[in-house]
C-alpha cells in the first residue's frame, strides 16, 4: 500500500529553504515509529535535506540527475519505476516522504495520508499539493498537542483514507 506522509501547516507550507519550519519531537517519532522496516520514497532535494540514508528502510531517491550517486539509496528516475520495484508483496506499507513533485506524483495512487497538521501560518517555499477532501475519509485524529519546549506549534496528527482508489 502507498502512503503519503507529511508535515504541514495551515496554509500547506511543508519547508523553507530545504528544511522543515518547525521543531517537533513528536512528529518525527512517529515519523520514526510509522516507517521504520518499510520503503521511503524521496526526492533528491528530500534526501540532500536529510543528509544521508534512513536507518533500517529500504532508501528510494528519485532523482532525473544521472550523475547522482549516494550510499545506502536505490535510485530511480521514476515514481512508476520505484513503485514497481518495491510492489512486490502488496501487504507492504510504503511511504512517500517527500518533496513536493514526489506527493503530487504519488496522491493520486496513495491509499492513505498520515498528516501532521501544525496549527500555525509559517513562512515557506515548499508546498503540499492541494487535497480534494472528498476523496479521502479520515480514519484518526489525535486531537490538538499544545506547544512546548520541544514542539514549536500547537498540532495534530489526522490519518486520511482513500475513499477509492485510483488506478
Amino acid at each position: 500500500m502507498l502512503n503519503l506522509i507529511v508535515a504541514l501547516d495551515k496554509s500547506g507550507v511543508i519547508g523553507l529553504d530545504g528544511r522543515l519550519p518547525w521543531k517537533l519531537s513528536n512528529d518525527l517519532k512517529r515519523f520514526k515509529q510509522l516507517t521504520l522496516g518499510c520503503p521511503v520514497i524521496m526526492g533528491r532535494k528530500t534526501f540532500e535535506s536529510i543528509g544521508r540514508a534512513l536507518p533500517a528502510r529500504q532508501n528510494i531517491v528519485l532523482t532525473r540527475n544521472s550523475e547522482f550517486s549516494a550510499k545506502g539509496v536505490e535510485l530511480f528516475c521514476s515514481l512508476g519505476q520505484a513503485l514497481d520495484a518495491v510492489t512486490g508483496d502488496n501487504n507492504k506499507e510504503i511511504f512517500i516522504i517527500g518533496g513536493a513533485e514526489i506527493y503530487t506524483q504519488g496522491l493520486a495512487k496513495a491509499h492513505r495520508i498520515y498528516l501532521t497538521e501544525v496549527e500555525a501560518s509559517v513562512d515557506g517555499d515548499t508546498y503540499f499539493p492541494d487535497l480534494s477532501i472528498d476523496d479521502w475519509v479520515e480514519i484518526e485524529d489525535s486531537g490538538l498537542f499544545a506547544a512546548d519546549d520541544r514542539h514549536t506549534y500547537p498540532y495534530r496528527f489526522r490519518t486520511l483514507e482513500r475513499r477509492k482508489v485510483s488506478k
